[in-house]
């Protein structure tokens, strides 16, 4: 996703939303949404487990692998990727880093914030009307690639790993992602497996989103994140690993996303909905509070280069699927500030 986001009118408010969650009372207005979150007892989505070491092989194993992942993304948009090749042990220094970055002293976390019109930082939500409704966490967000676009000054020195983790993390999942995208080619039987890398472009884009849900005391009417879909072609989360809270949109219902240890969910973005032509689903989620507990997860979200043009690939055109989308260069400026005015930003390229 691209770092450049038109619309941003605040850095980081007055006081974090780990500090509101400490204090006494009610979360402010704010962050109140008049006609709560829907409910409570939502059900659990069936996600499709699978096996990424499966996918590049020929074997009628693997094929029935990339038959199962691409009807699950055609689906729901969602699966949990295991046997990923990410050794557990750097899952466990993973975690840790998270856990130790916002357990720092709000001065510590304060030498990452988020400037004024950026992206990159520490902070918690844009505010971009006096109408919308603020998120229930603190976040951080960090351009890994390309290199070029690192905001190095805002990326934390405290853990000092914090800068090789993040990078090598990156560096595997981009591996995964090769795969992802490869099996999907296949599974729609396309004559170049390619096609998706290469509308990526000469300077894919990998950015992190770090984040931070605090208790909440109204988790009826208070979200740790609005509903929305994710502007990149591809993204990878990392979940807490106790603590549930995703949710995603299916058929009109809210469903939870499970826990599955170790493993890596994966979704799909706005983007690869437009270069599929609408057979994968980039699914609306949202993410809930909880009463009583802290979640952190880590967000990786792929996507093109912001100066290539993406597009429907051609051969997923024909007399009974016609073209749903107009092709498009850096897809994501306009996406946050449409995902808090409440606005679809894929609705901007409909045919």
């Amino acid at each position: 996703m691209a770092a450049a986001v038109a619309g941003l009118e605040s850095s980081v408010v007055a006081k974090s939303v780990e500090e509101l969650s400490a204090s006494a009372g009610s979360p402010p207005e704010k962050y109140i949404l008049k006609d709560g979150i829907g409910g409570t007892n939502f059900p659990l989505m069936d996600v499709a487990v699978i096996d990424v070491a499966l996918l590049t092989s020929s074997s009628p194993e693997g094929e029935r692998e990339v038959e199962k992942l691409g009807l699950a993304l055609s689906d729901c948009g969602y699966i949990q990727a295991v046997n990923h090749g990410i050794e557990e042990s750097f899952l466990d220094e993973v975690h840790a880093m998270i856990k130790q970055f916002f357990s720092l002293p709000k001065e510590e976390k304060m030498k990452c914030a988020r400037q004024k019109d950026d992206l990159d930082g520490y902070g918690n939500d844009s505010v971009y009307s006096d109408k919308q409704i603020l998120d229930w966490n603190d976040r951080l967000y960090l351009m890994v690639k390309p290199e070029y676009q690192r905001k190095l000054k805002v990326w934390p020195q405290n853990p000092a790993n914090f800068r090789e983790v993040l990078v090598d993390l990156t560096s595997k999942l981009e591996k995964i992602d090769e795969v992802m995208l490869k099996a999907m080619a296949r599974y729609l039987k396309l004559e170049d497996e390619e096609c998706f890398a290469k509308q990526y472009g000469e300077n894919p884009t990998a950015l992190s989103r770090f984040n931070y849900y605090p208790p909440c005391r109204r988790p009826d009417a208070v979200l740790a994140a609005k509903a929305h879909a994710d502007g990149s072609a591809m993204t990878y989360l990392l979940q807490d690993r106790i603590v549930e809270g995703l949710q995603t949109l299916k058929d009109g219902q809210w469903y939870k996303v499970p826990i599955v240890p170790n493993a890596i969910v994966v979704n799909v973005g706005d983007q690869m909905e437009i270069m599929s032509n609408g057979i994968f689903k980039s699914p609306t989620h949202r993410v809930v509070t909880n009463p009583e507990k802290e979640r952190m997860t880590l967000g990786i979200f792929f996507g093109p280069d912001a100066t290539t043009e993406i597009g429907v690939v051609e051969e997923l055109v024909d007399e009974k699927r016609p073209r749903l989308y107009k092709s498009v260069v850096d897809y994501p400026r306009n996406t946050f500030p449409f995902i808090q005015l409440g606005k679809k930003p894929i609705d901007l390229v409909r045919l």
